[in-house]
């Protein structure tokens, strides 16, 4: 470990070790994002093989996260099992409400507490970090009500302070943008099914490998129609002939019906303003 780092971050991160270490056997819940990778990574400096990092795996995850996940892992030298979660069996979540993640995070937090004797852990632990408790975030009460701990937030730790800790510790994902689920790109209210979140996918990833961009997302609004956001730098991109057909041939084959651009551009969570504020408000209590 470097101590190049801000004192203020050095005492934070060993805040986190610390935390960790008190835990005693630790299951992390890692998604391969940064902030679950930070966790694994620190648990496995502070527990060893008293550790474990778990991935869900379910239509929700999107192409090469799961692979990603196994990657990172072997990096950070953490036991790593894969978990089979089935939220797609729960009418609740398929409906899409507001608060769809917190039926999500509800069966993650129920599979790793039942595996719990089979894994030899004591404590779960997630990723989030004091920035999450300001969002909409369902799945914090999910958490709260499975006594999930957050690390992060117990050493104080913000969206920025998790990514200068990732680079030092050279992990490869410190400046990955932030991958929620496939489902938050389905309107509330419309129906989440496998075959929508796999059309969200193979969109994003065409466009990925078509525009080479890290940031966007592909927005699936009711009647069919995708609502494409990407920075604001590319939105004249899409202005090109052969880029607007190559895409819109794409996406129709995929089985979307409209096709628009944001001009708004790419920005995280989009969907949530057309929740009612008091939905916002009691998400982050």
């Amino acid at each position: 470990m470097s101590d190049s780092l801000p004192v203020q971050l050095v005492e934070k991160r060993d805040a986190l070790l610390g935390i960790l270490s008190g835990y005693g056997r630790v299951a992390v819940a890692f998604s391969a994002g940064i902030d679950s990778t930070v966790v694994a990574k620190a648990a496995q400096l502070a527990c060893g093989d008293r550790a474990v990092a778990v991935t869900a795996d379910s239509p929700s995850l999107a192409g090469g996260e799961l692979e990603e996940a196994k990657r990172l892992a072997a990096l950070i030298g953490i036991r790593h099992q894969v978990v089979r979660t089935e939220e797609f069996e729960n009418s609740d979540y398929l409906k899409n409400a507001s608060n769809r993640c917190y039926f999500c995070k509800t069966e993650l937090y129920t599979q790793l507490e039942g595996l719990a004797p089979q894994l030899n852990v004591d404590v779960i632990v997630n990723g989030a970090n004091l920035d999450d408790r300001g969002d909409h975030r369902p799945g914090m009460q999910a958490a709260s009500e499975h006594d999930i701990r957050s690390p992060l937030i117990e050493a104080e730790f913000t969206k920025a302070d998790v990514r200068a800790l990732a680079a030092d510790w050279e992990l490869p994902i410190w400046d990955k943008p932030a991958s929620p689920c496939l489902s938050s790109r389905i309107a509330y209210g419309l129906s989440v099914t496998p075959e929508r979140v796999r059309r969200v996918d193979e969109a994003e990833c065409f466009l990925r490998e078509e525009l080479g961009l890290r940031e966007l997302r592909v927005r699936h609004e009711p009647n069919d129609l995708a609502r494409i956001e990407v920075p604001v730098t590319a939105l004249a991109r899409f202005a090109n002939d052969d880029i607007r057909d190559k895409i819109t041939t794409h996406f129709k084959s995929l089985g979307f019906k409209f096709i628009t651009l944001d001009l708004e551009g790419f920005r995280s969570g989009s969907m949530n303003s057309v929740l009612p504020l008091e939905s916002l408000t009691m998400s982050a209590k």
